[in-house]
């Protein structure tokens, strides 16, 4: 990664740390901001393959306080863990990208998704539509069908400052696309916050880790996604899955 890159991610977490603090989000500030989208940083040298580059690595450490959502088969060969929020343009341009892919791979028993949802476009930009959002794609979960629900989310993804996600109305209306997702207990769930604690725990965690963008993709634990040299393309992906398999 070169000076210029680092620095730039650097000033980009100092403005995001100093607007936390004027909104007095004390839990989210403490260990250093995270900034949703940094990855635009490398979008120049990632643009030849269509995707944007957005995490430096890091361990895990402290980003597992909060069980994330799981889909796949749990003896499945391979891992891909996957940290986004759902404002996030990064987080879309990957979804665009690599869903096919990743839905075929989870499908065929090679790839388990271990989905941890955040909130941090609210606390950057203003709003309560990532948690929201979160809020209802975990309600989707208690139905069975959070990947068909995830995946409209993101496909209906507005403007990172439009807060269309907070309207609670609005996410049920999306959910009318997915089959037998759009119940009363979807709707209860939805219009209560029933998983607002879950999302908070889940966005604090990532806050505590040593990641700092998302989306974050880990594959058995390596990051994957962010080497502007060696961009991660879905057949790319899908090769490293398959060696995986055996």
């Amino acid at each position: 990664m070169s000076q210029r890159n680092r620095d730039g991610k650097q000033s980009a977490r100092e403005r995001i740390k100093r607007a936390r603090e004027r909104e007095r989000v004390s839990e989210r500030r403490a260990r250093g901001a995270k900034v949703a989208g940094v990855a635009v940083v490398v979008l120049a040298a990632a643009a030849a393959v269509g995707i944007i580059a957005a995490n430096n690595g890091g361990s895990t450490s402290g980003a597992t306080d909060a069980e994330p959502i799981t889909v796949g088969s749990s003896d499945a060969p391979a891992t891909l863990t996957v940290y986004e929020d759902f404002r996030c343009p990064a987080c879309g341009t990957f979804e665009d990208n690599f869903r096919d892919t990743v839905n075929d791979l989870t499908e065929s028993g090679k790839l388990r998704v271990e989905y941890h949802l955040v909130s941090i476009i609210d606390g950057n930009v203003g709003g309560s539509g990532s948690k929201a959002a979160a809020n209802a794609a975990a309600c989707a979960r208690d139905q069975d069908r959070f990947r068909e629900y995830h995946d409209v989310l993101f496909e209906h993804q507005p403007a990172e400052q439009d807060d269309a996600f907070a309207n609670t109305s609005h996410l049920i209306d999306l959910a009318g696309s997915v089959e037998g997702l759009d119940t009363d207990a979807f709707r209860s769930c939805v219009e209560d916050g029933s998983h607002d604690g879950w999302v908070s725990d889940s966005n604090a965690a990532f806050l505590n880790s040593d990641f700092n963008a998302t989306p974050t993709i880990l594959l058995n634990g390596e990051s994957v996604y962010g080497d502007a040299n060696n961009p991660l393309t879905p057949d790319s992906l899908r090769d490293r899955v398959n060696q995986l398999a055996g």
